[in-house]
């Protein structure tokens, strides 16, 4: 992939004049202040440059004639939602344009017959969540920052959520999509039937591409009817690896549970300091889960129960919709928890279920070495676990010490059969760990299909793959 060539000064009037000519002085900003507020993601650890302009884009026709210009001009685009990412696929580049979708936030259609619902990629997931849900139809994709990040967003990282191990990540539910081209062109994937399987698949090209070769306007998402009425239950752990082991036999009994969410003990200090929401002292694992099964809820919390009983955990049921509430904040806690004690950079490993506890462990071991605190929380029911490398960004020392405990984790995951992206994506902070990931040949096919969608790398340039 090629990294457009620094421009002059006199280039760079010209590219900023000549969006202003296309679009007016409301769409483009160039005022240093907001360039430097919307220059990156919440990813530490990664570089972020000086763009020429923000381009607050509210409609497809200004994404293709933004596109269009940048790709005449040469000049770098950066397609961006919310910047709640936690890889770096949103920070700036020297000389770019930063290309906010956010004010495209329109619901265009949801279809209670067809079970789909149309949307701009500005739409924050909590707002189509409630949109649905009135007319008794539920989008299941939530990911932890559900109520601030963008559909557009989320299907760029292909996020997943609290809710994957049942229902998928967004990638999952969405059906079609309307994007423009570096060169300004507009296309359509997919499609809006339940069923279709001609041609080849764009559209599961393009989620999860983060920006690279494409911008997404539009997107067809598939619904599914109103969950039933879901319990939640949480179990306590002397150690991660009874809690592990309870994962894996309970999800081995195939109740399907619509939540399984795991967190080590350091996680559950960190939130006991944050909030007293009643954990016990001493827990060095905590298990919660939840079936939506309507009435057969009772009886998958009972069987996991008694699984985690017989690994010697103690196992409560939420015994209603407040005390369930609880439990639930406890886990969605964590990053602010985090926040209160220091900088911290959340890794993003999935491995199979069966090493679990092998990827837990290996942490744990990680952390010692290396003297950093490292959190462990995830969806453990589909082995995506959150490593969280705490440290002091002040102190030279401690962020050269968490470098090295971030690359150990993600040398770890691979080891273990993994992956070292299950949906936060890969954006600056993992690309060159994508390519050990890929290996050489899978790699070039990748910068293959980069060149063919945007011939002169002007789509958020040197994330995802590598600069050669």
């Amino acid at each position: 992939m090629t990294v457009p060539d620094a421009r002059s000064a006199t280039a760079d009037e010209h590219a900023v004049a000549e969006l202003r000519r296309l679009l007016g002085g409301r769409v483009v900003v160039t005022d240093p202040d907001i360039l430097r507020s919307h220059s990156r993601d919440h990813a530490p650890f990664c570089a972020a440059g000086t763009a020429l302009a923000l381009v607050r884009a509210r409609t497809k026709e200004d994404v293709a004639l933004t596109l269009r210009a940048a790709n005449e001009l040469r000049v770098p685009v950066i397609p961006q939602g919310a910047r709640t990412g936690l890889a770096g696929a949103a920070n700036a580049v020297d000389g770019c344009v930063l290309l906010s979708l956010e004010k495209m936030d329109r619901i265009l259609d949801i279809s209670a017959v067809d079970h789909t619902a149309v949307v701009q990629p500005g739409v924050r997931n909590l707002v189509l969540s409630r949109a649905v849900a009135e007319q008794g139809l539920f989008y299941p994709p939530d990911p932890s920052s559900w109520e601030d990040s963008t559909i557009g967003g989320n299907a760029a990282t292909n996020a997943g959520g609290l809710c994957c191990v049942k229902y998928g990540v967004t990638g999952d539910f969405v059906r079609g999509l309307e994007a423009v081209l570096a060169d300004g062109t507009t296309i359509r994937t997919g499609r809006r039937t339940a069923k279709g399987v001609a041609g080849f698949d764009f559209t599961r090209l393009l989620v999860g591409s983060e920006g690279t070769l494409a911008v997404i306007t539009e997107l067809t998402l598939a619904l599914r009817p109103a969950a039933e009425a879901a319990l939640t239950a949480v179990a306590f752990f002397s150690d991660v690896a009874h809690a592990c082991a309870t994962v894996t036999d309970y999800m081995a009994t195939g109740v399907g549970p619509s939540m399984l969410e795991l967190m080590d003990e350091p996680s559950i200090q960190a939130v006991r300091r944050y909030r007293d929401l009643g954990f016990p002292e001493g827990a060095g694992a905590m298990l919660i889960t939840q079936s939506d099964r309507g009435p057969r809820a009772p009886e998958d919390l009972r069987v996991f129960a008694e699984i985690a009983e017989r690994h010697g955990g103690d196992a409560l049921v939420a015994t209603d919709a407040t005390e369930a509430a609880m439990l639930l904040e406890g886990r969605r806690s964590v990053g602010y928890a985090q926040e209160l004690l220091g900088s911290f950079l959340s890794e993003d490993v999935c491995v199979p279920r069966s090493r679990l506890i092998e990827l837990v462990r290996g942490v744990a071991v990680i952390s010692e070495r290396h003297d950093v605190l490292i959190t462990c929380t995830g969806h453990a029911g589909d082995g995506n676990m959150h490593p969280t490398v705490v440290f002091d960004a002040s102190d030279p020392d401690q962020v050269s010490r968490a470098r090295l405990a971030f690359d150990d984790v993600m040398r770890l995951g691979l080891d273990l059969d993994g992956t070292i992206t299950g949906e936060h994506g890969v954006g600056l902070v993992k690309r060159s760990w994508l390519a050990k990931e890929l290996g050489p040949r899978s790699l070039a096919l990748h910068r293959g299909v980069k060149r063919l969608f945007d011939p002169n790398g002007i789509l958020n340039p040197g994330k995802v793959i590598a600069p050669r």
